[in-house]
């Protein structure tokens, strides 16, 4: 029988509220974060009037880590890991987590969240991988972009199966959780999709499917 995934997006869905902005904060400090975007406002007006979230992005993640050691961002990572794991999960989707993997299936974390807090957080969870956004190195600095495609949308897709060709068993999404439209592609690719709302999700779905 083919190993059996379920897929969790962070923000919004294992979470109460967004970590990245608040990520960025931490790391540049909310005064210097604010002035390095309004160093480019051009830049960020225009991304800004075309609703465009990878962009957005973009200018954050350059006004926050660029020419930062990596050491000093990944230990940040790590105590923010212990905040957002204290005070933001979401106990519901949490417990649906926590049915899963003892239910025996593969978990993973598919999110547009930031490697150096989610890496940790997907370790204290225990789950089986993490796949997200992650920060561009140039030594041991960060360069201040991102390694690659922000993992949302589509990218979601894309490197949630690259994830899946090194699981092996015929490893197949059965279940997807999200809560936004950059979640849509992920939802549309598991056999139980799951739009997390604000109405509180049961611990053990009503019907479980073959894969229960």
């Amino acid at each position: 029988m083919p190993t059996a995934v379920a897929a969790f997006d962070w923000d919004g869905t294992l979470t109460v509220r967004d970590c990245v902005v608040p990520f960025l904060g931490r790391v540049a400090g909310n005064l210097g974060l604010g002035r390095r975007l309004l160093a480019t406002p051009g830049a960020l007006l225009a991304a800004a009037a075309r609703r465009d979230r990878d962009g957005l992005k973009a200018l954050g993640v350059a006004a926050a880590f660029t020419g930062r050691p990596v050491a000093e961002v990944n230990e940040t990572g790590r105590q923010y890991a212990d905040y957002v794991a204290s005070h933001w999960l979401r106990p519901d989707t949490l417990a649906r987590l926590r049915w899963h993997q003892a239910m025996g299936h593969t978990v993973v974390v598919v999110s547009a969240s930031l490697g150096p807090y989610l890496h940790p957080l997907g370790r204290e969870l225990g789950v089986d991988g993490v796949v997200c956004s992650e920060l561009a190195v140039r030594g041991e600095q960060f360069t201040g972009e991102l390694a690659g495609p922000n993992c949302r949308g589509r990218h979601k897709v894309d490197r949630l199966r690259t994830w899946l060709a090194t699981v092996g068993g015929g490893a197949r999404v059965a279940w997807a959780y999200g809560d936004s439209a950059g979640d849509e592609p992920m939802l549309a690719c598991a056999e139980h999709p799951v739009r997390v709302g604000r109405h509180r999700l049961d611990a053990v779905p009503a019907a479980g499917g073959p894969w229960s």
